[in-house]
């Protein structure tokens, strides 16, 4: 590839052949390209000076070592699933942020999550259109394609709204409401930067039209659990303050985030089982059981039993495990403690319960739906990456939340009873899942 070979000769960070390298990747998909090539990309990534020398040679230097983090994973012998879903391209807010960077992770993850959605649209589109050759094995029907635009549209209207954009969407149709979202995501809501990240983060390990969708759900969910990750963690040192209010703003935007991301499970569900099988056999090594952000937000809820901390969970996303032995804070403990504290009023403490119960619920439901849709593409088949797959999660969608609350979970499925019915409540996306 005479890009890249004229690239090594002067290995300069933002004059990396993007273009030409990611063209060979979505040719034949990542687990196929030729060792030639990946030896040239890790040859590059040797010379490459060991710091950059000014700040905007920095920046383009950062996104080059992610780019080739996630490039070479298998060459490395690291494939996971935050390399395969290439969260650190993606540069997503973490826990560690503080709490001022709060307000900042929301809009970070609202422009992500429309940005993201915007451009499994623009694939979808482009091919049932004819225009493009990319990913050109099991193209789903036109019906498909139009459910798909139903449905991502839905997930991100609410981030559109809060990023003022709500009521640009004006088209009847779905497909047309889609192009709709790409052309404003594509004319004001993506910065050069941004542009460049999304462009890069996607680098599927086969030819499967699916496959981009898949990624891009993932994606999405990701976006979403750094947040809560973040939220959470802000909402422990609130009820360390006594700021009872501040914590439940917190843990209601968890709440929301998780709730607004609930369709995307029917939007997964529209992935044909067959084209799903055929690209997970090039995923093996990666699997969601390697989520280190949805296992920080469970531990920061709450410490885990012995058995879930020694699990295959656990012992997957080691760093999440080494917080825990070290004693993190969790949200439950912080909980307890409010609720005997007596600096804290009865309408605090109401408040803080209703609060807890809410998010709680929600992540119920989540796990709840997540297993559905396991169960559908998976069966009873083993997960990748050495998971027990759909029996694994079966067991751990009734995992209690918290422990300071009674949850008073259903003993069918995890999900809190609602009082007034006496049954569980089900989202939308498990309805039409």
């Amino acid at each position: 590839m005479k890009e890249l070979t004229d690239w090594l000769a002067d290995p300069v960070p933002s004059r990396f052949p993007y273009p030409a390298v990611t063209h060979e990747f979505h040719r034949v998909g990542k687990h196929f390209v030729p060792d030639e090539i990946l030896k040239s990309l890790a040859l590059g990534r040797e010379r490459l000076a060991p710091e950059a020398p000014t700040r905007a040679d920095a920046a383009d230097r950062l996104l080059l070592d992610r780019f080739l983090d996630t490039a070479l994973d298998k060459w490395d012998g690291r494939y996971d699933y935050p390399s395969y879903t290439s969260l650190s391209v993606l540069g997503l807010p973490t826990a560690d942020d503080g709490p001022a960077a709060a307000e900042a992770a929301r809009v970070t993850r609202d422009r992500l999550t429309v940005q993201l959605l915007a451009d499994l649209l623009r694939f979808e589109l482009a091919a049932a259109e004819g225009r493009t050759e990319w990913l050109p094995e099991m193209r789903p029907e036109a019906r498909m394609v139009e459910k798909r635009c139903r449905l991502a549209v839905r997930v991100a209207r609410p981030a559109l709204a809060r990023l003022g954009y709500g009521e640009r969407l004006t088209a009847a149709e779905p497909a047309e409401q889609a192009a709709q979202l790409w052309e404003l995501v594509d004319g004001e809501l993506l910065d050069p930067h941004e542009r460049q990240v999304l462009k890069l983060s996607m680098l599927p390990v086969y030819i499967s039209h699916d496959e981009h969708m898949f990624i891009r759900v993932l994606q999405t969910f990701e976006t979403t659990f750094a947040l809560l990750a973040l939220s959470i963690r802000t909402a422990i040192g609130d009820l360390d303050g006594a700021r009872t209010g501040d914590a439940a703003g917190h843990l209601s935007v968890a709440e929301t985030a998780l709730a607004e991301s609930a369709p995307l499970f029917s939007l997964l569900a529209t992935m044909q089982v067959e084209s799903f099988r055929v690209f997970r056999d090039f995923t093996e090594g990666a699997s969601a059981i390697q989520s280190r952000n949805y296992k920080l937000v469970e531990s920061l809820c709450r410490v885990p039993d012995k058995d879930r901390l020694d699990s295959p969970a656990y012992r997957a996303t080691p760093e999440v495990h080494e917080r825990v032995l070290a004693g993190q804070p969790t949200l439950d403990d912080a909980c307890g403690a409010a609720l005997a504290d007596a600096r804290f009023s009865a309408a605090d403490r109401e408040l803080l319960t209703a609060s807890m119960l809410g998010f709680a619920g929600a992540l119920r439901r989540w796990r709840q739906t997540h297993y559905r849709i396991a169960v559908r593409m998976l069966g009873t088949r083993s997960g990748t990456g050495a998971t027990e797959g759909t029996p694994y999660l079966s067991s751990v969608r009734k995992i209690p939340v918290f422990r300071s609350v009674d949850e008073t979970p259903d003993t069918e499925t995890g999900d809190r009873t609602d009082a007034r019915t006496g049954t569980a409540p089900r989202t939308e996306s498990e309805e039409t899942a």
